[in-house]
Parts: structure tokens; C-alpha cells; sequence
């Protein structure tokens, strides 16, 4: 058995393309339940966890889309599972898309890739000149706040925390709040005080969705505001996801969630860019490409980088063909 992946990163966080894994269902979002428990979990666990992947890795399934109107479809995947949203993935599939001819582009202007992934239907515009990728922009689904000021006991203290939905539900509040600041020097911290703060909020009502599938919290961002510049406001964050994973990038999705909090708190307004950090420094760039009934469509500005290929083989004798974790 062997498995070919194209591995990128988007901003410091990577992102493993696969492509020919067999997947059931009509929709992506019917095949990541599918995906759960079957055949494709088991490819998951061999290319994500050690000793051929890593506790912080992330990628994404290729399959089909939903119908016509999409280039194609994706499972995202961590070392827990299936998620429903990824921004990053989302850029850096627009890349690989490009960059591969999957989807046919304009080497002097914007190419949509349009990809179905399960919280909806999501876009990569890839923007180039002379051929050379500038940037992408990720245009997400609607998001949305669920519920603010929720007060929690932590072992960190008392703090109140909001709910916000940007393909996956994220629970938000400063990194101050719980005597931190976003910075690699505090990272143990921010994990512990994520997953406490992530398991604790899972079951709460306003994490209820109505289509189940995308209910429970996926992550919780920390942060530090920065002040404002002459755009729009400035923040740092770090999403800690899944069970005590590190986003290294602005993370895609979870940038769309503070876009539609800061949009509601009228912190970001039409016009204004957010110029959002990651705890490595790395940066996007993200605005209110438009105004819902619920909330706001967020677009989130950045771009991927290819590392390379890789084909994964299972020797026969191997005695961790399910990988493992240490975390």
C-alpha cells in the first residue's frame, strides 16, 4: 500500500493534499460522517500521525464535489478527526489547484476555484501576474456570532467567553483574560487554557447547530488586540483546535469568526481591513466582503507555499501502520 501526497503550508501551517482515497457519499459533508468511521479514517491516522506526520499536521481529501457548480470537494483532516472548515487549506488548495492546471486560470488576473468542503461551498480566488501567484483570497460561507459574554470558571480564572460560527464553531476571548499573551513563549499555556476552555463550552446550547454535523466547539481563539492602523484594527491570535492543536497561521476559518465578531461589535466596518497575526508572525489580511441576515460573507487574504511530495508507503512488517500520538 502506498500514498502520494503534495504537501504545502499556508502561512507556516501545513496542508497535505491526497488525492484517489475512496470516500462514500453524495456530499462532502455526507462523506466526511462516512469518513469517520470507515476505510478513509485509517489513511487519515497512517499520513497524519507519527512517525510519518506529527501531532500539529493538517490536510485534506480530494474528491468529488457536490454537483457542477464546484471544481471539486475536500475532507479536511487533523490528528483527531475530520473538521468541517479550513481557511488555510482553503488557500492553499486554490494554489495547488492552480498551480497543478486542475482548474484553468488566468496567469494575468483572478481565478475562482470553487470547492465544496462540508460546512458548504467555499471559494479560492487566486489572484496572479505573469503567471506568479500574488495572493488568494478565501471567500467563506456566512458567519456569524452565536452568543456572547458567556461567564466561565477556568483554572485561569474568571473569564466570559463568545461563540462565533466561520465554518466551525470557535470560542473567543483575550488572551489577557486569562494573564497571557499570544507569543511562542507562552504556548504550553495557551494549549492547556484552549482545550479547558474548548472542552468545557463542547455541549453548550449556542454550540447546538442546526444541522448537528457542524455543532460542538472546534477550537478556541486567544488574543491580543494591537491597537488599530490606518485600515482597520490590528490583532495577534493563536487558535488552539481539535484537542490541543496549534494552529501556526492567522488560521482561515477562525479569522472569518473574528471578522463576523468585529463586524457585529463595530470594530471592523465596511471598507476596513483586519490586519489579523499569527504566534509565528505570520499575517492575513481579511474584510466584510458582505453583509447577511445573520451576519457577514468574510474574505481572509493570504497565500501557500509548496514544500514538496511525498510518497508514503506501508511496509508489510510494520508494526504502527495507525501511526500514534504523545499528545
Amino acid at each position: 500500500m502506498h500514498w502520494t501526497t503534495d504537501d504545502w503550508h499556508t502561512a507556516g501551517e501545513p496542508f497535505r493534499i491526497v488525492e484517489d482515497v475512496p470516500t462514500h457519499g453524495t456530499t462532502v459533508a455526507e462523506r466526511r460522517i462516512a469518513a469517520i468511521d470507515g476505510d478513509a479514517d485509517q489513511v487519515r491516522r497512517f499520513l497524519c500521525l507519527e512517525p510519518r506526520g506529527h501531532d500539529d499536521m493538517y490536510g485534506g481529501f480530494i474528491t468529488p464535489p457536490d454537483d457542477d457548480g464546484a471544481d471539486f470537494g475536500v475532507l479536511f483532516w487533523h490528528k483527531d478527526g475530520f473538521s468541517t472548515a479550513c481557511g488555510h487549506g482553503t488557500i492553499a488548495l486554490g494554489a495547488w489547484a492552480v498551480r497543478t492546471g486542475r482548474v484553468a486560470s488566468d496567469p494575468d488576473g483572478v481565478t475562482a476555484v470553487t470547492i465544496d468542503v462540508p460546512s458548504g461551498r467555499v471559494q479560492a480566488l487566486v489572484r496572479q501576474t505573469g503567471g506568479r501567484i500574488d495572493d488568494i483570497v478565501f471567500r467563506n460561507v456566512e458567519s456569524r456570532v452565536l452568543t456572547r459574554g458567556i461567564a466561565l470558571t477556568t483554572s485561569r480564572g474568571d473569564v466570559e467567553v463568545d461563540l462565533v460560527f466561520g465554518g466551525a464553531v470557535y470560542a473567543t476571548l483575550p488572551a489577557a483574560a486569562v494573564g497571557l499573551d499570544v507569543t511562542p513563549a507562552h504556548t504550553t499555556d495557551l494549549i492547556a487554557i484552549g482545550r479547558e476552555i474548548k472542552w468545557a463550552l463542547n455541549e453548550h446550547p449556542a454550540a447546538q447547530l442546526s444541522d448537528s454535523r457542524l455543532s460542538g466547539v472546534y477550537g478556541t481563539i486567544l488574543f491580543d488586540d494591537l491597537g488599530r492602523t490606518e485600515h482597520g484594527p490590528h490583532q495577534r491570535n493563536v487558535t488552539v483546535f481539535a484537542d490541543g492543536e496549534v494552529d501556526r497561521s492567522p488560521c482561515g476559518s477562525g479569522t472569518a469568526s473574528r471578522v463576523a465578531l468585529l463586524a457585529a461589535t463595530g470594530e471592523l466596518r465596511e471598507g476596513e481591513t483586519l490586519t489579523h497575526d499569527s504566534i509565528i508572525g505570520t499575517r492575513f489580511h481579511a474584510r466584510i466582503a458582505e453583509r447577511t441576515p445573520n451576519g457577514v460573507i468574510p474574505e481572509v487574504r493570504g497565500n501557500a507555499s509548496r514544500v514538496g511530495s511525498c510518497r508514503f508507503e506501508l511496509d508489510a512488517d510494520d508494526p504502527l501502520p495507525s501511526g500514534f500520538s504523545l499528545r
